[in-house]
């Protein structure tokens, strides 16, 4: 009996990394039923590249978070157990993600050229697309969180821009994940037009001028970087499928 609930201790420690494999297998499952085995398997590496920048940042800043979620045409996404103390810790966490992740997509973009392999320049295109639309101003997304150390404020800008991204690339997908996000971009501009501050730290927005500049300026050359990679890539794959 005593081996047995030793045994059982020993596997319990290895249930979280079970939990996120079983969730990353059950999406390349679904995505490959759409889009092939290949691809599929490069899209989740993709997301988990992106999502182990936030983790990695967030251990590094001391904080309990879980291991990346995967659910099939959403996402993927890591759970902060311990909620960033400051508006600085949480610009730095949101920023890892997408800079991974992109970083990761030039990599996929190089082997792409490298092996002429139209296969990885789509993977590519769909890693820039992904990190950059990450970057829209508005929070849950990655760029809300970002450019909240300058102001929440700047959330509003975030609205008439996720519209425009929805009129431009209209799919059920997408339907879906601004309906799924919809209550929690509500409440954050709410408490944006209030001023409300987070209970645990009443100085919460409080940065200095550095730390407002510096994050900014990484926020817009990533953007700017992304939005150009993304129009070239994808320009690159139109031509392929014209040829």
């Amino acid at each position: 009996m005593i081996k047995a609930l030793l045994l059982l201790f020993k596997f319990a420690k290895f249930g979280p990394l079970l939990k996120s494999a079983g969730f990353m297998l059950l999406s390349v499952g679904a995505y490959a039923l759409f889009f092939g085995w290949q691809y599929a398997v490069g899209f989740v590496l993709l997301l988990l590249v992106h999502e182990m920048g936030h983790y990695i940042a967030a251990r590094r800043l001391g904080m309990n978070v879980g291991l990346p979620t995967f659910i099939p045409f959403i996402g993927a996404w890591i759970e902060l157990k311990d909620q960033p103390l400051t508006v600085r810790q949480e610009a730095e966490i949101a920023f890892a993600g997408p800079f991974a992740g992109t970083v990761a997509a030039a990599v996929v973009l190089a082997l792409a050229q490298w092996q002429q392999s139209t296969l990885l320049l789509a993977l590519a295109y769909a890693g820039f697309f992904i990190n950059l639309f990450n970057l829209v101003p508005i929070t849950p997304f990655d760029g809300g969180r970002i450019v909240a150390i300058l102001s929440p404020k700047v959330w509003f800008v975030g609205v008439p821009l996720l519209v425009g991204a929805f009129m431009l690339t209209p799919s059920p997908m997408f339907l879906m994940i601004l309906l799924l996000v919809a209550p929690t971009i509500y409440v954050a501009l709410r408490a944006a037009w209030r001023g409300e501050v987070p209970e645990h730290n009443p100085r919460y927005y409080e940065a200095p001028l550095e730390d407002r500049v510096r994050y900014g300026a990484y926020y817009l050359m990533l953007v700017a970087f992304l939005g150009y990679m993304t129009f070239r890539v994808h320009q690159n794959v139109e031509a392929l499928r014209n040829l």
